[in-house]
């Protein structure tokens, strides 16, 4: 912990801006001050920035995770007016104009940008569905949907009971938006296609990949014409696509849809996020959700 409780700019006459957040939101707002007379601090928790559209890659084991994540310093060491601090803001202190640090400094700023992104939501169900169905938001999330995927069929190899292997060879992919459709297309490429190679105890035609959409059509921010190619190329696969469907209950053994029970080993959200709960720190109006409500 630093002596000095407040951690000012290394040129105090020149405007100090703090950045909270190196998403792609952070990132593009330190490299828009480049040219201006001002010392910028960018913190983030990590020391890498994710291309987050690739997470579902790493899912799948298409890409390492290596491939998506690149340390922060290096993408912006081209940056004279920038300095970049790992840690955890936990507050702010708008009557001193300070961040409040997790390690226990204070960051000083004349401008403040917070931009810490969302978390997956569950929609009040969080503490009873999240053990149980894996978010896809962070790297973190990315490695463990993986892993929880493959050890699946690990166990299905092993599985003597006809009805529990189909059950360990089950995905289940809540949500149908482009995170949502994007990763099923390629569990079903890894399970049709791949894994075929890898394993000799089990018949992966038996295989189910489904993906659950509690509205009417696949991708519904894009045209129906999109969504109906989507939905088309995914059934052509193999994939079992349920439509307005919504999720009553999530477990160890699977998800319950309504009346619908199904048994999976594996089962991933892409249904939905929320606001991170930092945002509530910022004395501003918050949304349902819990994000910040912002003008137009």
């Amino acid at each position: 912990m630093s002596t000095n409780p407040i951690t000012r700019s290394r040129r105090t006459s020149r405007p100090r801006v703090v950045v909270i957040g190196a998403g792609f939101a952070g990132m593009a707002v330190v490299r828009a001050l480049r040219e201006t007379d001002a010392d910028v601090t960018l913190v983030d928790r990590n020391n890498h920035h994710v291309f987050q559209p690739f997470l579902f890659q790493v899912a799948t084991s298409i890409l390492e995770p290596a491939q998506i994540a690149t340390p922060i310093r290096s993408l912006l060491r081209d940056l004279p007016n920038l300095q970049v601090e790992m840690g955890e803001a936990v507050g702010i202190d708008m009557s001193r104009r300070v961040v409040v640090m997790a390690q226990g400094n204070l960051l000083a700023y004349d401008m403040l940008v917070v931009a810490t992104g969302a978390q997956t939501s569950y929609f009040g169900h969080d503490s009873e569905w999240a053990p149980h169905a894996q978010g896809l938001k962070t790297l973190a999330d990315a490695i463990a949907a993986r892993n929880r995927m493959l050890t699946a069929f690990e166990r299905a190899e092993v599985e003597s009971d006809p009805a529990e292997q189909v059950r360990q060879m089950t995905v289940v992919v809540v949500g149908g938006g482009p995170t949502g459709v994007a990763i099923t297309g390629s569990i079903s490429e890894l399970v049709r296609r791949t894994l075929p190679g890898d394993f000799r105890n089990i018949d992966l035609r038996r295989a189910r990949v489904l993906l659950v959409e509690g509205g009417p059509r696949l991708l519904p921010a894009f045209s129906e014409q999109h969504s109906s190619y989507a939905k088309q190329a995914l059934e052509r696969d193999s994939v079992e696509v349920r439509l307005g469907a919504r999720v009553t209950q999530v477990d160890a053994r699977g998800v319950t849809l309504g009346n619908e029970r199904v048994e999976a080993g594996t089962v991933l959200w892409c249904a939905g996020v929320q606001g991170v709960p930092f945002a509530r720190t910022l004395q501003a109006e918050i949304n349902a959700n819990g994000t910040v409500a912002v003008g137009n």
